[in-house]
């Protein structure tokens, strides 16, 4: 995802201010900044988040996982840019390692890539593909369109990992459609 992720656009017609669960604490902290990044978008700021309530983001973010599947996952998918923020700090609590889905350039080779529309353009993410197979965890801040996420699922299947599931903070449900493997989430808006 982009610094922070789209909420709504002006050829979108859901009105999610209708459905956001405001009774979660954490949306007294988040943010929404207008037209950004361009007219007619709105972006949930999670940022502030990250600098006064670590801790309890992890916490949620763990809590929203069933019993027992962190024993299953050897490392975590960590996904560009604040994907990689929430997966390091997981993967400091848990002891476990993570692979990097990057943009491009950013990686030695070998290296995989798969280009992605976003909702406001293209991307392309990166991982490295001489890595030996594991069971992978995708980590995340924000499900929008899911353009990023399932190039992240696709690329890391490509390298033969197998993808348990996908760990975000915030899920905009109506932005996308089915994911591959389940998606946990903290907020849903």
């Amino acid at each position: 995802m982009s610094v922070n992720a789209a909420a709504t656009s002006a050829n979108t017609e859901i009105d999610l201010s209708n459905i956001l669960n405001t009774d979660h604490p954490f949306w007294q902290v988040i943010r929404t900044v207008p037209d950004f990044p361009k007219v007619g978008i709105d972006f949930y700021d999670i940022t502030p988040l990250l600098r006064s309530h670590v801790n309890a983001v992890i916490d949620a973010l763990l809590a929203t996982l069933p019993e027992g599947l962190m024993d299953e996952v050897d490392c975590l998918g960590a996904v560009e840019a604040r994907g990689f923020v929430f997966a390091s700090l997981l993967a400091g609590r848990l002891g476990k390692g993570m692979i990097l889905l990057r943009k491009p350039g950013k990686l030695p080779p070998p290296v995989a890539n798969k280009a992605y529309a976003l909702e406001y353009g293209k991307d392309t993410l990166e991982m490295q593909n001489n890595l030996p197979p594991e069971r992978v965890l995708l980590v995340d801040d924000i499900l929008a369109t899911g353009g990023t996420l399932t190039t992240a699922y696709e690329l890391c299947q490509s390298a033969d990992h197998t993808v348990v599931g996908a760990l975000v903070l915030l899920d905009l449900v109506e932005l996308h459609g089915e994911f591959p493997v389940p998606v946990y989430t903290v907020l849903k808006a």
